[in-house]
């Protein structure tokens, strides 16, 4: 016979508590008396034979035992929401997908496309968390990513998403600082700096000292960076299908004709046979479909600044 799981209220109990280190505040968030709360943890202790909150002062501490207890309520909280979530929108019609995206994918491509996707797929909702470190989420806590790092875990899909070049770009504003600027008139002028990037390629490629430049703002998101160039910051590199907008629209020109190689990929990774697959791989065919209906990277610059 299977053990006898403890009562929903009572899991419910544990983990409040357990997150916030406080019976009295579990019982004000679960909207139920101290007693309660008191009741129902008392009541697990006996049934699982273990201690599972120790007092230090006005803290109820969890032991060990409790916080992994709590851990696995939490996360099977979270998917019994989800999964309800998921119920109540196959009974409107809808499909929700959780999308892990690159800040700067996010920021610089995919947002002003959603309104294009919504129109195409009203029957799939998008909702969308937002990932900056390099270093990918972990791949089980949403139904698809779009990352810099590919996914190699067993049962999991991971596509190479686009290629790219990178370019140096800067606002027409700035450029108007320096009339009759040439390529050689580069280095004098202000750089952004991104983390993952260094300005030594394009300079080599542009025949220009290969020095990294020791000032200037630093950024740890490109998308952000590629914004305080539109807002005349300075010059910065940036990928190219990420700057087209900005250069179509003349916000930004790109200096020269000088393009590099992208160093960093993007990878979209999703679970085989994944609840909602269906519904992932729609989107995915939808996102290189607008790849590939942008211009290629570019052999000639969009508004060149200079020849």
């Amino acid at each position: 016979m299977k053990p006898r799981i403890p009562a929903l209220p009572a899991l419910r109990a544990l983990e409040t508590a357990a997150r916030l280190h406080s019976f009295t505040r579990a019982a004000q968030e679960l909207n139920v008396t101290h007693s309660a709360v008191s009741h129902h943890l008392r009541a697990l202790e006996e049934e699982l034979g273990t201690v599972l909150f120790n007092r230090s002062g006005p803290r109820m501490i969890p032991t060990p035992a409790c916080e992994r207890l709590a851990a696995a309520v939490r996360k099977s909280l979270e998917d019994l929401a989800e999964a309800l979530d998921q119920a109540r929108a196959q009974g409107a019609g809808v499909t929700y997908l959780q999308v892990s995206v690159m800040a700067d994918f996010a920021s610089a491509w995919l947002i002003r496309r959603l309104a294009a996707f919504a129109e195409q797929h009203p029957d799939i909702e998008l909702m969308l968390r937002i990932h900056y470190q390099l270093e990918p989420p972990d791949p089980d806590s949403v139904d698809i990513g779009i990352w810099h790092r590919r996914i190699n875990r067993k049962g999991y899909l991971c596509r190479k998403l686009l290629d790219d070049r990178v370019i140096a770009v800067a606002s027409p504003a700035l450029l108007a600082r320096y009339p009759g600027y040439t390529l050689a008139d580069v280095p004098r002028m202000p750089m952004l700096r991104w983390t993952m990037r260094s300005w030594r390629d394009w300079l080599t490629a542009a025949g220009l000292p290969p020095d990294e430049p020791e000032r200037g703002p630093v950024f740890d998101d490109p998308g952000i960076m590629l914004q305080a160039a539109v807002a005349g910051q300075g010059l910065a590199t940036a990928r190219w299908r990420m700057a087209r907008h900005d250069l179509e629209n003349g916000n930004l020109v790109q200096i020269g004709d000088i393009s590099i190689p992208a160093s960093m990929e993007y990878f979209v990774a999703w679970r085989e046979n994944h609840v909602r697959e269906a519904a992932i791989t729609r989107f995915y065919h939808w996102l290189n479909t607008q790849l590939e209906n942008d211009a290629p990277a570019p052999g000639a610059p969009l508004n060149p600044a200079t020849n």
